[in-house]
């Protein structure tokens, strides 16, 4: 065994630190409580280069495409498959729930408590609209700076087709752009050599200060959450990518470095930037990397529609509520549209879950407290179906757009398998 090689292969490193991290939860966790800042410290790096890298490649992936109608087509097709996809996603987490009824006869009395008043203020002063005002922003600079993901993309799309459609050519400009790209991947490359220490620090604070024993009462909803959104990636994703002729499985084993940082952290920002380069390599267009993956980030959130489901649903049986079919498609169609409205808002899931719960009045909205314990634990499950399910919508819509290049598919994946068995992959 090449000990050296395993040491320097991102993956292993991950693996090892996450072990690491639930081993200190367990053994020591007031010790494992004090690592939170190793974790944020890591998710604040990444999310540091993440405006600027999708600013940079939607701006530049429009001025590649020089065609504002063709833009548009592309822009539609994502929408379309994102409502479809979440639909999908919604329908399969009420079904899997009215099935295995997780919450039917658990005493909610006996389960753990947490305080829930900021999120349940949040809810009251979220709506649609709000959130389609909030889309254009007060400034560029402060979208930057408050990592508003959908603020950055307005005005990059904003940006790119005055870019293209300005008298002249915008070629001087666009090349300076392409170096300044270059040079922000590169920092995300020294960012990812201390991913490790990142996931470390974010699985032992969770460990730490939720425990394991948290886990037990309400150990049936989140095996049933999981079992779910594998489902939904394996079944569901997986004959998705095998209609436009990709490998499911192979796709997961080309950004499965990705996969175990959002592992790590329960965070898919953590790895957006390394997504949006690898989609590029494996042989999607720029433009469309640019236009799908960060509007995806705030309208294709598979694992989180299938958790809000489960969890509403979850609740009504704790607290005895016998929803019938039509008042639970009505809870559907609720969270197709508030799930909408919390893009890019910190505690997102709560926050819709406690505004849904307002908007269908019959199950109390305190009743969010019960799930504090366990969230996190099945934030990572919420996280990587999100993040697999926006590369797969990438893929789907390059190949519709003829903006797919198989050769390019073939070459990076022999490159990445040769880089991870010389253990020189990062």
């Amino acid at each position: 065994m090449n000990f050296k090689r395993i040491a320097n292969n991102l993956t292993a490193r991950v693996l090892f630190a996450v072990a690491v991290g639930v081993l200190l939860g367990v053994m020591n966790p007031e010790l494992a409580k004090q690592m939170k800042p190793v974790g944020d410290t890591f998710v604040k790096l990444v999310k540091m280069v993440i405006g600027p890298i999708i600013f940079l490649t939607v701006v530049l992936g429009i001025a590649n495409i020089a065609d504002v109608k063709k833009i548009g087509r592309v822009g539609g097709k994502a929408f379309l498959y994102f409502e479809i996809v979440t639909t999908f996603a919604l329908s399969i987490g009420l079904v899997v729930v009215n099935y295995t009824k997780p919450g039917a006869g658990l005493d909610a009395t006996l389960l753990a408590k947490g305080d829930v008043s900021a999120y349940a203020n949040q809810a009251k002063q979220m709506g649609f609209v709000d959130f389609l005002t909030h889309v254009v922003p007060a400034s560029p600079v402060e979208a930057f700076a408050q990592g508003e993901i959908l603020q950055i993309v307005f005005f990059a799309v904003l940006f790119g087709i005055a870019i293209v459609t300005m008298p002249g050519t915008g070629a001087p400009l666009t090349d300076v752009l392409e170096k300044i790209l270059e040079v922000m991947f590169r920092i995300v490359e020294m960012i990812m050599k201390v991913a490790p220490l990142g996931a470390f620090g974010a699985m032992a604070f969770t460990v730490g200060t939720f425990g394991l024993k948290t886990l037990i009462p309400l150990g049936r909803l989140m095996l049933d959450v999981y079992t779910t959104m594998a489902l939904f990636i394996f079944v569901v994703l997986n004959l998705i990518a095998r209609w436009y002729g990709f490998s499911l499985w192979a796709f997961l084993k080309f950004i499965r470095e990705e996969i175990l940082i959002v592992l790590g952290t329960s965070s898919s920002e953590a790895a957006l930037p390394r997504l949006m380069q690898k989609l590029e390599r494996y042989g999607c267009a720029r433009p469309v990397v640019g236009l799908v993956v960060p509007t995806g980030y705030s309208f294709n959130l598979d694992g989180t529609s299938i958790y809000l489901t489960m969890a509403t649903i979850f609740l009504a049986q704790v607290y005895g509520k016998d929803l019938p079919l039509s008042q639970q498609l009505g809870i559907l169609l609720i969270l197709m549209i508030t799930s909408k409205g919390a893009a890019g808002v910190t505690g997102s899931g709560f926050i819709v879950l406690a505004s849904t719960l307002s908007s269908v009045n019959v199950i109390p909205i305190e009743g969010i407290a019960l799930l504090l314990g366990v969230d996190r634990f099945m934030s990572e499950a919420r996280a990587i179906t999100n993040l697999i399910g926006n590369g797969v919508a990438t893929l789907v819509i390059a190949r519709s757009e003829n903006a797919f290049d198989d050769s390019m598919r073939e070459t990076a994946v022999t490159e990445l398998a040769a880089a991870r068995a010389a253990g020189t992959a990062g």
